[in-house]
């Protein structure tokens, strides 16, 4: 209980003096997080799009491998993209393990089955009747697509925050991918887990308790977003 007190009493400190040293680390993980977040959202929403409209041979594989893509645990991809930029791997000419590009990636992989999945079961919720509507008032195909995602607007900020939820959390691939290096890969999360072995457990709340804020005050933004875009007109 002690460590908990003394870290919400540190990350008071540290926030208010804007201490370099966090605000360094802060930075990196929005940036890292925001950008796989933003990749994700990129791919995601338009691949949920052609899942949810099309029908070809291989679909329902594709969302179950979407589907069982949402659980998969953080530190197989984080193994899988290691492996591809490993300096003998495939990738490994590119020279990007242990940048933030990497962590970048290994997010980006980690949130995108979130975001398509949800915003894949998003689109399937809508009734499908609206699609032939819209088609029958003489919407273009585009028109349709655009109308249906401004009726799912709700679900796929949802989706959105998903995503984000799990790139700022993640920690395993970060580590493997990053390799937690200071000034250069080390994130909120890996920070916490470096002060956590150290035995600093103060420094390690605080670092949690800067996370925490950190992550609410962005899904902050995004569920005002999301309530303001549920309000009637």
């Amino acid at each position: 209980m002690e460590s908990i007190v003394q870290g919400i009493y540190e990350a008071t400190r540290l926030i208010v003096s804007r201490d370099p040293a966090v605000m360094e680390v802060v930075g990196l993980t929005l940036f890292v997080s925001g950008t796989a977040t933003v990749v994700s959202v990129v791919v995601g929403v338009p691949l949920a799009t052609l899942i949810a409209l099309t029908d070809f041979p291989g679909r329902t594989l594709l969302v179950s491998l979407i589907n069982v893509g949402m659980g998969m645990p953080p530190v197989l991809v984080g193994l899988v993209v290691a492996l591809l930029l490993w300096r003998s791997g495939p990738l490994g000419a590119l020279g990007l393990i242990y940048t933030p590009a990497a962590m970048i990636a290994a997010q980006a992989i980690i949130a995108l089955p979130l975001v398509t999945g949800l915003g894949l079961a998003a689109l399937q919720q809508l009734d499908p009747r609206l699609r032939l509507q819209l088609l029958g008032l003489g919407a273009s195909r585009a028109q349709m697509v655009v109308a249906l995602l401004w009726e799912a607007r709700l679900a796929m900020l949802a989706a959105v925050m998903a995503g984000f939820g799990a790139a700022i959390s993640e920690v395993g691939a970060s580590i493997m991918v990053g390799g937690n290096i200071a000034h250069q890969t080390r994130v909120l999360t890996t920070a916490i887990v470096l002060e956590t072995a150290k035995g600093e457990f103060a420094l390690a709340m605080a670092l949690g308790t800067v996370l925490f804020l950190l992550a609410w005050l962005v899904t902050l933004v995004l569920t005002t977003l999301q309530q303001r875009a549920g309000l009637p007109r």
